[in-house]
């Protein structure tokens, strides 16, 4: 990987982590069109600069996040990550390495796709409009919702919007609680990329961090992916949360849809 593929896996990182299109799909799309999927190093860059996306987060929600006051946010978020942490840590690997092809990806893409044409209209009578009003079992079940993202092109984001509205949140809590509860979530997946998990790099077990460290390439790749990951993602939420207030989720499915099918074409040939 050189400096320009990881700006570009960084932009890509930062405009879709947050939108329900699958990030890690157009993270392995892009990777394989550089021709570095197999790589280590690219595989924990990719999950790394995730770390800049929460940060995105973090800012633009500030007094969310940093308002002691309110004990219930954190509770309803620490139960809410509990299913996709053991779920994770349990099957996470075991699915990547059967589903982690481009056809099956492509495929999860346009089903995703079809079914935000019709979220709409599927649960358009929310009752739930501000996040002190939800309740911790709802909280914890938009957190098994969010487990379906475990499979490759779902989407961690499409998948908590929908299990939010399904719980009967608004459109626009909905988006919001899925970026709330990213923060632990990506986070943990982060950490334990970085400073736990084993990968096989340069022909011997190494840690995240000791890649990071092994050359000033990866030191600078590592940090301006994060930098880059962090401004791009503070836009997307932005936007994307304007999007929907107007428009609903219509304009997403047919985007997951069109994308999914070029590249079922694609891989098709």
């Amino acid at each position: 990987m050189d400096l320009i593929q990881a700006i570009i896996l960084a932009i890509v990182e930062g405009l879709t982590e947050f939108l329900p299109v699958s990030s890690t799909a157009h993270m392995i799309f892009t990777s394989a069109a550089f021709q570095t999927e197999g790589d280590a190093f690219v595989k924990m860059f990719q999950v790394s600069i995730q770390f800049g996306a929460i940060l995105a987060v973090l800012v633009l929600y500030t007094k969310k996040f940093f308002n002691f006051r309110s004990v219930q946010f954190y509770v309803k978020l620490a139960f809410a990550v509990i299913p996709a942490l053991v779920l994770g840590k349990l099957f996470d690997d075991k699915i990547e390495a059967i589903l982690e092809k481009p056809i099956p990806i492509a495929i999860a893409l346009v089903v995703g796709g079809v079914i935000l044409l019709f979220i709409d209209k599927l649960f358009r009578d929310p009752v739930i409009f501000e996040e002190e009003k939800l309740s911790i079992r709802k909280a914890v079940t938009i957190g098994f919702w969010q487990c379906l993202a475990m499979m490759p092109g779902t989407s961690r984001s499409a998948a908590s919007i929908i299990g939010g509205m399904q719980q009967g949140l608004s459109r626009k809590l909905a988006a919001e609680f899925s970026f709330f509860l990213a923060v632990p979530t990506m986070l943990a997946v982060t950490c334990y990329s970085i400073f736990l998990k084993d990968w096989n790099y340069q022909g011997k077990e190494q840690h995240g961090y000791e890649m990071i460290m092994s050359s000033s390439d990866n030191i600078l790749y590592f940090a301006l992916g994060n930098i880059i990951a962090f401004l791009v993602a503070v836009f997307a939420i932005k936007f994307f949360i304007g999007i929907i207030e107007k428009y609903g989720f219509r304009i997403w499915g047919w985007y997951r849809i069109l994308a999914g099918i070029i590249l079922l074409i694609l891989f098709s040939i």
